[in-house]
């Protein structure tokens, strides 16, 4: 069971690293006014001070390691752990370690830090950052380049609910259940799963929502000497980067948020909206190939139908169920360029053999040849079951599914489930119905909506500029496919977004790249 609110440089990112130093620490550099002594310094949530403890530690940066097999990145990437409350109310108490990884500035003309988070939520900066670095190269002049592993991910403490044999034997249970005891199967899963978050996170899971890593944040501002944050947010990351700019408005830089994620859907209605983006995203695929929307969909649920009754073989000892299917389905429609991927799959799998469409779930699900999976999956479940107060029941989410199928006869059905299964008696309670975004006070934010993004739809874009506020919400749109805008392609979308972080050039709200 997955949720597919993700970036998919996630799943291609190289090696997950962990923090270390080899003896490499230098100081951080100044920059032209933004850090320095007069960044102010972050409080608790009551608004009380935070210890010297925190606010004082000093970042000891040094090689980073490399973990998983694969090789560390380039001499440029630097690690270092930085120390924060396990609970804002209590800034005294217990902390926990957050990975960071940085890749200082290229050029003398330094503005400060631009963090960066790319989505989930669950994913790793520390993996993705490297990677994704060649896409903001132009950025790096300016800006030293700095991720981190948000709490309960990866290198920062994060949570492991099921072992890799318990995650592959998961795969069995059909996201689409038909009969009463296909039904019963999925809701034990969703709590079996839930027991194991509790019982490997333990008190983290309490702490682990999307709120405390805004906060974070504002911390890892000050450590980094950095007076205003700059921020740039791929998907979940333009909630977190909403979040952010609510609490802490005027210490907001230069922000921006791409793939937006809409702020006034509740769980029920994140799914809704994730229905139509990818059935939206497939229509234009059928239309590519030839075929009318209408006629291609129900090819694929009629073969999605076969799948459900007979699994298809696979080149391995595994078989391809409908669930791993539509895993399979939804990976290449992150991307535009690996559309001919898709095609071929499905008329493999057409033609009985389930191998390719096998390797797109896997490799959507972080599964390497060994058998181990990442665990990117449960730390998306554990944020966001800590973030969402709604809990659908399974009678809600019966009701909800002609209305689901309507929406995406593809894809419908399983995130109509979703809505019920996702935090299905999950130990903890949820925070809020909607995340608070109002940015009164704050710097322009640029949002950048991409009219065929699959997973955060465009329609998300627009409310996300009227809930920061007037003033607030600069929106530009792009006209293109896949997941995100900024390094895909448009010239005129990269020109816009490096003109804003590297010069302060706000762009006029509604402009369009087609």
């Amino acid at each position: 069971m997955a949720r597919f609110v993700r970036w998919t440089a996630l799943t291609a990112a190289a090696a997950l690293l962990a923090t270390g130093c080899s003896g490499d620490s230098s100081d951080d550099p100044k920059s032209d006014g933004d850090t320095g002594s007069s960044a102010s310094a972050p409080a608790a949530s009551s608004g009380t001070a935070l210890p010297s403890s925190l606010t004082s530690q000093k970042l000891d940066w040094g090689r980073c390691k490399a973990t998983g097999g694969s090789p560390a990145p380039g001499g440029e990437w630097r690690c270092a752990t930085l120390k924060a409350p396990l609970d804002w109310k209590k800034p005294e108490g217990r902390t926990i370690d957050l990975a960071l990884i940085r890749a200082k500035a290229t050029g003398d003309d330094r503005i400060g830090s631009l963090l960066f988070n790319f989505g989930g939520p669950g994913g790793s900066g520390l993996a993705t950052l490297p990677w994704y670095s060649a896409s903001a190269s132009a950025l790096r002049e300016r800006y030293d380049l700095v991720s981190w592993d948000p709490r309960g991910v990866g290198a920062s403490e994060g949570v492991r609910c099921r072992r890799d044999q318990e995650i592959q034997a998961s795969e069995a249970v059909d996201l689409t259940p038909d009969t009463p005891a296909e039904e019963t199967a999925y809701f034990r899963d969703a709590a079996n799963f839930g027991k194991g978050c509790q019982k490997a996170g333990g008190s983290l899971i309490a702490h682990v929502s999307t709120t405390d890593t805004a906060r974070d944040m504002d911390l890892m501002r000050h450590v980094l000497g950095d007076r205003k944050t700059h921020y740039f947010g791929i998907s979940y990351g333009t909630e977190l980067g909403g979040v952010y700019a609510h609490l802490f408005p005027k210490n907001v830089g230069r922000i921006v948020l791409d793939a937006v994620v809409d702020p006034t859907a509740d769980a029920t209605g994140h799914a809704e909206n994730q229905a139509l983006g990818f059935q939206r995203a497939l229509d234009n695929y059928l239309k590519s190939t030839g075929k009318s929307a209408e006629a291609g969909t129900r090819e694929v649920v009629d073969l999605l139908k076969e799948i459900d009754a007979n699994p298809l073989p696979t080149s391995s000892s595994r078989r391809l169920t409908e669930s791993l299917a539509l895993t399979g389905i939804i990976r290449p429609l992150y991307s535009k360029a690996s559309w001919p991927t898709l095609t071929s799959a499905l008329q493999a799998a057409q033609q009985g053999d389930g191998t390719e469409l096998l390797a797109l779930a896997d490799e959507y699900n972080d599964r390497e040849a060994s058998g181990k999976y990442g665990t990117g999956s449960h730390s998306q479940r554990v944020i966001s079951c800590l973030d969402d107060k709604q809990r659908p029941t399974a009678e809600d989410a019966k009701r909800l599914l002609p209305r689901f199928e309507k929406v995406s006869p593809v894809f419908g059905p399983m995130l109509g489930w979703d809505t019920a299964g996702w935090c299905h008696d999950w130990p903890v309670s949820g925070q809020y119905d909607t995340p608070e975004v109002s940015a009164p006070g704050s710097a322009p934010i640029l949002l950048v909506g991409n009219t065929g993004d699959p997973a955060t739809p465009y329609e998300g874009t627009r409310r996300m500029a009227d809930e920061l506020g007037k003033g607030v919400g600069v929106m530009i749109t792009w006209k293109g496919e896949g997941h995100s805008a900024y390094g895909k392609g448009s010239s005129c979308v990269d020109s816009t977004v490096n003109a804003y972080l590297l010069k302060g050039t706000v762009p006029k709200d509604g402009k369009v790249c087609s």
